[in-house]
């Protein structure tokens, strides 16, 4: 055992295969939860990275993932040591989980880098949870693996199916516009939520496992497997084998997630008709392994691809139907030529060896490049003297024929005032209004929320209104739609020209085109902007953490990263801590 705990193979082994006091000390302690010697033999140390919490509804059952993660890196011979992280609870955390997301990541980058492990996997699936945890990860670029939380089972509520997040909305709007009683609003709530497990809808969490599966980052299936799936757990455990062949092997995060596995991602996601969220969210990871990716690379590669998935929000069906279909490899199958099928992955095998077998079993739910859901889906960046920096819109979600409109703003300087006046009976708005809401940017909140897709003033809602334009510094759920334009930059606190837009002005929106226009002249913008003074921001951030990010963010269009964490630091400690 001596001369194998000399050698120093893995990571791992600067910790436990010393000979010395520091060794002793390492191995002493973890012997203390019953470990034997020759678990420090030289084998891999593979690390479990558990966002697990019952403040977060969709990881609630993380904890048995993980026992089968652990099988069956037992099984291949490596060590699995869980260790805790962050947990981000889409529907609880207050004033956004999106706040935390950087603060996940810099809990999980420095949780694998001080500690001897060689490998990582990420167990996550609420919608900041993984992104959080890739991004942390990416910074020290051990080889690493996801497991997904799932999706929920389908909603259920009066013998049909109802999508969490989607039908939320459209339920809310109906019972404002007197179409829906309250009661039956109420009966819905018990039926939507029936399992552990992320949103069924494609709302961000399904789109970011699936966006990881097409890079690549995750075995197959991993995207659409119901949560309380067995078959999920048979997944942790191939995933348990697969980390710590990817040790043996030395397969990096880095070495997976290049820019062919970024491109693959943004035209699967436009296939899937996936959350405006993942914008922000790839453009933060691609930052942290020095990936080349700008905002116009989703619009680009997204032109031509149609929307294939007739999934909630954008279509009919629900998670479970795109599973039973023949889940993601049935998807990248069918967009054939459009994806980068020689990619590598994590199992070592390409996209080709991945999707090779993949059939579809329900062409309703998975469809054919020659009969779409919808010819245009993807993500639409605008561009114009409103949004210097950029601003975002998803068309598959959006009305069609608001896609090419000009009205006059009505304008909210912030959340709060947007909730006392929308249903004002004298607010100033008609149907061909254009809804603005300012203050909601990742300085202005702080953390950029998910309010984007503002509600419809009760009075247009009661003549059977059902979408407007609406422009917003926020983001919106991944689960929601309308016509919605999303993440102006720079936003209106950092002093964009979302900032100095007044009720009554005139906007265009040009959707063939890509512009979003304020129709002033070029000298009363700048007039306007140089008599405009930032506000002094929310008591919240003048200590702490709040601080660290509102001085430090940035803007949507470079993925609301904080500046100090773009790129990596490696695996490498070079002192000892006794």
């Amino acid at each position: 055992m001596g001369n194998d705990r000399q050698r120093k193979r893995f990571r791992s082994g600067d910790t436990y295969g010393k000979l010395d006091r520091d060794g002793f000390i390492h191995r002493s302690w973890m012997k203390s939860e019953g470990l034997p010697d020759d678990v420090f033999d030289g084998r891999p140390v593979i690390g479990i990275c558990n966002t697990w919490s019952e403040l977060t509804p969709c990881n609630a059952h993380l904890r048995d993932i993980a026992e089968h993660v652990k099988r069956g890196v037992w099984e291949a011979g490596g060590l699995p040591l869980e260790f805790p992280a962050m947990s981000l609870g889409e529907t609880q955390m207050r004033p956004t989980a999106m706040l935390f997301r950087n603060l996940l990541a810099m809990e999980v980058e420095e949780s694998i880098r001080g500690n001897p492990i060689d490998g990582v996997v990420l167990l996550g699936g609420c919608d900041k949870t993984t992104p959080g945890q890739l991004m942390g990860a990416a910074s020290v670029d051990l080889p690493t693996i996801v497991v997904s939380s799932g999706p929920m089972l389908n909603g259920k509520f009066r013998g049909r199916n109802i999508g969490s997040g989607t039908d939320v909305w459209k339920f809310s709007e109906a019972v404002r516009a007197g179409e829906m009683p309250l009661a039956d609003f109420m009966a819905a709530e018990s039926g939507m939520s029936r399992s552990s497990g992320t949103c069924m809808t494609m709302g961000t969490a399904s789109t970011m496992a699936a966006v990881v599966e097409a890079m690549g980052l995750s075995l197959p299936l991993n995207a659409t497997i119901p949560a309380v799936d067995a078959r999920r757990r048979t997944l942790a455990h191939e995933t348990g084998r697969t980390i710590v062949r990817m040790v043996r092997e030395d397969r990096r995060l880095s070495q997976v997630a290049t820019r062919a596995a970024f491109e693959n991602a943004i035209r699967v996601h436009a296939a899937i008709g996936g959350s405006t969220n993942a914008v922000v969210h790839l453009l933060a990871l691609a930052g942290r392994l020095g990936v080349k990716l700008s905002l116009e690379d989703f619009d680009t590669l997204s032109r031509t691809v149609p929307l294939l998935v007739d999934l909630q929000p954008s279509g009919r069906y629900l998670m479970e139907d795109l599973h039973y279909a023949g889940g993601l490899p049935a998807v990248m199958k069918a967009m054939g030529s459009l994806l980068d099928i020689d990619a590598p992955t994590v199992s070592g095998a390409t996209l080709r060896d991945q999707v090779a077998d993949a059939s579809c079993f329900d062409a309703e739910v998975i469809r054919s490049l020659s009969a779409p859901v919808k010819a245009s889906s993807g993500i639409w960046v605008l561009r114009g003297n409103l949004c210097p920096g950029g601003a975002v819109m998803k068309p598959s979600a959006a009305t069609q024929s608001l896609c090419q409109h000009r009205g006059r703003a009505v304008v909210f300087e912030s959340i709060e005032d947007l909730h006392a006046r929308i249903d004002d009976p004298a607010l100033e708005v008609d149907e061909n209004s254009i809804l603005v809401l300012k203050g909601c940017g990742p300085k202005g909140y702080p953390g950029m929320p998910e309010v984007g897709n503002m509600p419809l003033p009760a009075k247009l809602l009661a003549k059977g209104v059902k979408d407007m334009v609406r422009i917003s510094d926020a983001r919106m759920s991944g689960t929601a739609f309308g016509t919605v334009i999303l993440h102006v930059a720079p936003e209106a606190e950092a002093g964009g020209p979302l900032a100095v837009v007044r009720s009554g002005d005139e906007i265009e929106l040009d959707g063939a085109n890509r512009t979003l226009s304020l129709l002033i002249s070029n000298a009363d913008l700048e007039a306007r902007l140089a008599d405009w003074r930032a506000s002094r921001g929310p008591a919240s951030a003048t200590r702490g953490y709040v601080k660290l990010y509102t001085e430090h963010v940035l803007q949507a269009d470079k993925g609301c990263d904080l500046d100090f964490l773009v790129g990596g630091s490696g695996a490498d400690v070079a002192r000892e801590s006794h």
